[in-house]
């Protein structure tokens, strides 16, 4: 989350940035590391469960894994949601609604190709002095990258602790959408 509330991830201000772990930290961490195998299993378990699950509403399309993938962190759990199943509730409405029901969401990144920075990056005094007009008024006009403009607004998001929990928790996530769905008429302009 970027600090202003409503489970937004966009809102980038710089290109990245460097976070070196200390030789403390590392320490700590590693005896963590025997509980990965674990965890991970547990994520592919319940993703896969609750995809079963979230395919059975018309209006959320989990993301799949391509042919001859055998594996998926699940640092995230995404879904495209369809507005238009749910009575053309906007996904932030919708979002609103799913924290309302105990199911903490997010909706992901705006494209990167719109970010602020990279204006930004490309008004600095190092890149005007560096690159000629005619070049950075090219490069604003390259990055056209139309399949992230079309999901993106779409986007869903599920933290990768969601995935660590039982079925039931599963079932209540599902749950809590079909809960949605039948009431999103009511929920416009909520």
């Amino acid at each position: 989350n970027n600090g202003r509330g409503g489970g937004s991830l966009s809102g980038y201000v710089r290109n990245g940035s460097n976070h070196r772990i200390t030789e403390f930290q590392a320490s700590l961490l590693s005896t963590q590391l025997s509980r990965l195998a674990g965890q991970a299993a547990a994520r592919e378990r319940n993703a896969q469960y609750l995809t079963k699950r979230l395919q059975q509403i018309p209006g959320i399309l989990p993301a799949r894994m391509y042919p001859g993938v055998t594996r998926n962190a699940y640092h995230l759990y995404m879904l495209r949601y369809d507005a238009s199943h749910f009575s053309g509730l906007p996904r932030a409405q919708f979002l609103k609604a799913l924290r309302a029901e105990g199911v903490p969401a997010y909706d992901g990144y705006t494209p990167l190709n719109k970010e602020a920075y990279l204006e930004n990056t490309l008004q600095s005094r190092a890149f005007r002095r560096i690159y000629s007009a005619a070049a950075l008024k090219s490069y604003r006009a390259r990055p056209h990258c139309p399949v992230p403009a079309r999901l993106c607004p779409e986007a869903v998001w599920f933290g990768q602790t969601m995935l660590l929990g039982g079925t039931q928790d599963m079932d209540d996530i599902a749950d809590a959408i079909g809960k949605i769905q039948k009431h999103a008429g009511a929920l416009i302009g909520k």
